[in-house]
């Protein structure tokens, strides 16, 4: 079992930057495939990037492709969501998935473990 927690969200002006963190504070994610989903206000979630357990595969959506990178550090127990060229768009809360022994997952609900959130806000 784990549980995430999300840093890293804050407020930004359209064109910045962020990196969003994702933290076991109880377990290891080492075995773990990970994944970045966000939600804004009246809309459904939506997937934005996941990882696999050893960082050899991993997948971003359209949406953001070019834009934000998906990376792990098994050392330090930490996923992590670059986020680069922000857009007023990308305003969401940003919440970070866990499930064991698994390949690139893009659908949420296959996902065991879910952080708390971090609010992300791109001003224009």
């Amino acid at each position: 079992q784990v549980q995430l927690v999300e840093s890293g969200g804050g407020l930004v002006q359209a064109g910045g930057s962020l990196r969003l963190s994702c933290a076991a504070s109880v377990g290891s994610l080492s075995r773990y495939a990970m994944g970045w989903f966000r939600q804004a206000p009246g809309k459904e979630r939506e997937f934005v990037a996941a990882i696999t357990w050893n960082g050899g595969n991993l997948n971003v959506a359209d949406s953001v492709k070019g834009r934000f990178t998906i990376a792990r550090d098994n050392a330090k127990n930490t996923v992590y969501l670059q986020m680069n060229s922000l857009k007023p768009e990308d305003t969401a809360v940003y919440y970070c998935a866990a499930k064991r022994f698994a390949d690139v997952i893009r659908i949420g609900t296959m996902f065991d473990y879910w952080g708390q959130g971090t609010q992300v806000t791109v001003s224009s």
